[in-house]
């Protein structure tokens, strides 16, 4: 099992698989790590935007090597339940297959760096979920991600991934990357982007009454890539 840490700027892998953890250099972790000085996001949210980045960096990589970690641990999780068959994600699961074909031709992506403005507008909308109970891109007062977004953000191409249920940055990747049960794989394609050049994140894990976990993740196309 895989699980990452950040120690005063330097990373811990804790791993059952050593050749698997070997596959990934510590360039690729140092490149990924953009939100290493965002003192606004918590050690998970930083650890959530790593994720992406990794499978920015090598998406088949990623496929066979931190997904299969998750998979694997959320088998192991769900066998205590009586409809484990239905719970579980085989390896013929079609959101698995279809996944690898999506990722063969990742490679070296722009990476996706923090904004804490953007993480700001992100940790708002994950209270409001919170506070009311609610689990839709709309605020509780109505308003569409994309008016929220546009406030601070105007005129720029953007997108709003949801996820609840987890609070580790990994689950919350690799939830979202699968996409199972969404025909559009809306989630999916966010952290594959290329067509819309999305660059600059957003991040908020907070708590949810219904679902325990939730996490709130914006993407805005930004001229540029630099940290913000």
């Amino acid at each position: 099992m895989f699980r990452l840490f950040f120690i005063s700027g330097i990373f811990l892998f804790l791993y059952a698989n050593a050749a698997m953890a070997q596959r990934w250099t510590d360039a690729e972790f140092k490149k990924a790590n953009t939100g290493v000085y965002a003192d606004y996001l918590t050690s998970e949210e930083k650890n959530t935007l790593l994720y992406m980045n990794l499978i920015r960096i090598d998406g088949e990589k990623f496929y066979y090597t931190f997904l299969e970690d998750y998979i694997n641990n959320y088998n192991e999780k769900v066998k205590k339940y009586r409809n484990y068959n239905e719970l579980k994600i085989s390896r013929n699961n079609a959101y698995y297959l279809s996944l690898l074909k999506h990722v063969k031709g990742i490679k070296n992506l722009p990476m996706f760096y923090p904004n804490e403005q953007l993480s700001a507008v992100s940790r708002s909308h994950a209270i409001d979920l919170n506070r009311n109970n609610i689990d839709t891109h709309e605020s509780s007062n109505g308003d569409s991600f994309s008016k929220r977004v546009s406030k601070y953000f105007p005129k720029k191409a953007m997108s709003e991934n949801i996820d609840f249920g987890y609070s580790n940055s990994l689950d919350i990747v690799c939830h979202l990357l699968l996409d199972c049960g969404v025909p559009s794989l809306g989630h999916r394609f966010n952290l594959l982007d290329r067509k819309y050049k999305l660059n600059t994140v957003g991040i908020s894990i907070q708590p949810h009454p219904s679902y325990s976990w939730c996490a709130v993740i914006d993407f805005v196309a930004e001229p540029n890539t630099l940290s913000k």
